[in-house]
């Protein structure tokens, strides 16, 4: 799969499936997650986060993505009861493995 194959099965696990033990096949072994509320080293600890408390009646659209060899960022905009932001995900893939994926929003329209 192209990177951003890889980027698109992605979200659609994460947004869609609810499958969040099937994104551990896309994620490398050196996985590294940063956005502004957690930071994870491996890919372990990142989907257990993600299991022990998914997220509900959250979903996004796509704007915008950009690619090359090794790398996909997409800007999209979430949604989820209350709140509308802009995201963008920079994702890193190496070997077919997502190796990066660093996150970044604005924090504050998720402070009630």
């Amino acid at each position: 799969m192209t990177p951003i194959e890889i980027t698109e099965k992605y979200m659609e696990i994460l947004y869609s499936t609810g499958r969040l033990e099937n994104l551990k096949e896309l994620l490398s072994d050196e996985f590294y997650f940063k956005g502004p509320f957690y930071e994870f080293n491996s890919a372990d600890d990142y989907v257990e986060s993600l299991m022990s408390d998914p997220a509900v009646n959250f979903s996004y659209s796509d704007e915008k993505f950009y690619t090359n060899k090794n790398s996909v960022c997409l800007i999209y905009k979430f949604f989820k009861p209350g709140v509308t932001t802009h995201m963008a995900q920079e994702f890193e893939v190496i070997n077919g493995k997502i190796t990066k994926i660093l996150l970044i929003f604005d924090s504050g329209v998720f402070k009630s």
